[in-house]
């Protein structure tokens, strides 16, 4: 665990260097540069406060209200842009500090320590300067509870940060020091509300994502190198620990071998379909037999099995059996409560659904699927675990047993699924259009924005895709910028594709499937649509033209 610690320090002040922390600099300089001697070290404390607050709790009970990232970024941008008006209007901040001046001294001044000033300014960084935390933290946070080190690495990453930040901050006030005055005051608040503006707009981001592209791997990312060396991985893969229930059970339902006691659900958010939105624990479903579903709503696979678990929900319910799907997201969009309710409502999901946000009970589960089922008996031990689609029946006759070993043996009528599709053979596999897993897309994407030469049609190899015009290219996702379409070759019966709307909330992707136009889909909200279903799996080619500002995901194909 120290070593993991270790590596968080040095990590932390690699970011603190990196360009991550660029659009914050000008506001960062000028929140120390002005004030007393000791305002520096309240600006970087606040940061690292916050900062560790964000990653290790904060950002789970901003999510389980139903509130994603942008809402602590909202709020971080609100404090900049409060502080950088007090800082040029004087007497606004003289307002403003007298209410509070029993507390202590908010707002800037030219005189004094400036301390607690500088500590709520701080505040507001550490909520922006956040997302700037890599995968070696990203990785840490997931790991179990259990492990203890949570706290602990999140803290060694902050300290880093911290100790180079106020390195930073004491060296730009070293500089400004011959500048002080009412007029640099106003000038460097005039940059903190110009920061704030360029946040509103996202420009920050799209700066990030410019340097991202034309700046070195190791300028960008200086401790890449240290977040994937093999100490630091295989740490994290022992803190992990190997799943329990990767081995599927064998043999006659009736007896199902015992796989250990069922994990709680960990570090979850909203519940949906539970009394008064209440979340129900392992311990408190003792004496019902409990089917662990998780999924997220724009897989197809997860999709296909819904049929099924509303129907075994409709049958067994009253027997003792409890379904909970626990959605564990794979996009961004997927983490919005909102989305994830139209979805319940659209897939007619009766039984609890819990938010797992940030994976917390998959990791607790071990699990590496989607889906995945795993059946608890009454005495909340696992006995059953069935990944991917099928096994139906076997997975019926599992649930039928466990009810007859609680004593709560059901009828012989079985469930029957409603609108079940069955999945065709082989097709082309699913195919991603982000850089982070993107396969078989010509020209090959790369992260920002990019002008692309599409692959003619007739050059398409079975399963391959090309993209044309202009995109911005992010890590899961392509963005529509101008002219800019996908051209497939696939072999399928249905075409299904992750698809967002333009921020104005609706746009529309032009379909052509083997050179003659389809019906247009209309995109209005964040999920999966079918792009073209045949009677038979075939080779088709299929032709999109998206407009500006929609948002491709994933293809997948039954």
């Amino acid at each position: 665990m120290a070593l993991l610690a270790l590596f968080a320090v040095i990590a932390g002040a690699a970011t603190a260097v990196s360009p991550c922390v660029l659009p914050i600099l000008p506001a960062l300089l000028g929140a120390g540069a002005t004030g007393g001697r000791r305002r520096p070290f309240g600006v970087v404390l606040g940061l690292a406060v916050t900062f560790t607050v964000t990653i290790v709790g904060l950002a789970e009970v901003a999510k389980g209200v139903g509130l994603g990232d942008s809402g602590l970024r909202d709020a971080a941008i609100a404090v900049l842009a409060a502080f950088g008006v007090a800082m040029v209007v004087p007497a606004l901040a003289a307002r403003l500090e007298a209410p509070l001046s029993r507390l202590a001294r908010l707002g800037p001044r030219s005189t004094g320590d400036g301390f607690w000033s500088g500590l709520c300014v701080g505040a507001a960084f550490g909520f922006v300067y956040a997302p700037c935390a890599g995968p070696i933290l990203a990785a840490v946070i997931a790991v179990s509870a259990a492990s203890g080190s949570t706290v602990l690495v999140g803290l060694g990453y902050a300290l880093g940060t911290a100790l180079m930040l106020l390195v930073v901050s004491l060296l730009g006030r070293r500089v400004l020091r011959p500048l002080r005055g009412p007029g640099l005051q106003r000038a460097l608040g005039a940059v903190m509300v110009l920061t704030a503006g360029a946040m509103a707009l996202q420009l920050d981001v799209r700066f990030q994502e410019a340097i991202a592209v034309h700046w070195p791997a190791g300028l960008v990312n200086p401790a890449r190198p240290l977040e994937d060396s093999h100490a630091v991985q295989a740490r994290l893969d022992r803190l992990r620990g190997p799943s329990r229930y990767a081995k599927r059970p064998s043999g006659p339902a009736a007896s199902l071998p015992d796989l250990g006691p069922a994990p709680e659900f960990a570090d979850t958010q909203r519940w949906f379909n539970t009394p008064g939105g209440r979340p129900l624990t392992m311990a408190g479903l003792r004496g019902r037999v409990v089917l662990i579903d998780f999924w997220t709503y724009t897989c197809i696979n997860c999709i296909r099995t819904l049929p099924y678990l509303n129907a075994w929900n409709a049958r067994y319910r009253a027997d003792g059996l409890t379904i909970v799907g626990v959605h564990s997201p794979e996009f961004p969009f997927e983490h919005d409560a909102g989305n994830v309710a139209r979805a319940i409502r659209a897939d007619h999901i009766a039984y609890p659904v819990v938010q797992d946000n940030d994976l917390a009970t998959w990791d607790a589960w071990g699990n590496q699927y989607w889906p995945a089922d795993y059946l608890v008996d009454a005495r909340g031990r696992v006995r059953y675990a069935a990944f991917g689609e099928g096994d139906y029946d076997q997975t019926e006759a599992a649930i039928r047993a466990l009810l007859a070993d609680a004593g709560r043996a059901p009828s012989a009528a079985r469930a029957t699924p409603h609108g079940a599709i069955a999945p065709s053979g082989l097709t082309t596999p699913e195919t991603y259009l982000g850089v982070e897993r993107a396969q078989g897309v010509d020209p090959q994407p790369t992260l920002g924005t990019h002008d692309y030469d599409a692959t003619p049609s007739d050059r398409l190899a079975l399963s391959r895709f090309t993209i044309g015009g202009r995109w911005s290219i992010a890590q899961q996702g392509a963005t529509a910028v101008r002219d800019a379409t996908i051209g497939a070759r696939v072999y399928a019966k249905d075409v299904y594709l992750v698809l967002s709307p333009a921020k104005h909330g609706r746009s529309t992707v032009r379909v052509t499937v083997d050179g003659r136009p389809a019906a247009p889909i209309h995109v209005t909200g964040q999920r999966l649509y079918t792009i073209a279903s045949f009677r038979s799996a075939d080779d088709h080619r299929i032709a999109l033209r998206l407009d500006p500002g929609t948002s491709a995901f994933a293809f997948t194909f039954g």
